[in-house]
Order: structure tokens, then C-alpha cells, then sequence
């Protein structure tokens, strides 16, 4: 049987909206997070939701 491998298109959704997010806050001239805390938990919902998506295209849902 073959696999058909597709993208969750919530989670792709989400990871744009969090990567933007975390790329508004960075300060190009200072090479810096304007909010370093707010910018943690970005990251680890980027990480978070490109593992589910990884995850999910590897598995063949």
C-alpha cells in the first residue's frame, strides 16, 4: 500500500504565524530580541510546532 505523505495544514499555519512573530522581534541594528523572554517561549513553540510537523510528514500520515 502506498504512503501518502501530507503536510497538517493547522500546524503549518501556526509555525508561519510563530516564526513571523519571533522575527518581528528581532532587532536587526542590535542584533537582539527587544523581548528576550517572549522570544524563549516563540522558539519553543516554532520547535514544538515544527517536531509535529516533521513528525507527521515522516509518519506518512
Amino acid at each position: 500500500m502506498e504512503n501518502k505523505r501530507s503536510l497538517n495544514l493547522p500546524m503549518l499555519i501556526i509555525a508561519i504565524i510563530i516564526g513571523s512573530g519571533l522575527v518581528d522581534q528581532f532587532d536587526i541594528e542590535k542584533l537582539s530580541f527587544e523581548k528576550p523572554a517572549l522570544a524563549v517561549v516563540y522558539m519553543i513553540g516554532l520547535a514544538i510546532a515544527v517536531y509535529v510537523l516533521a513528525a507527521g510528514f515522516r509518519k506518512g500520515r
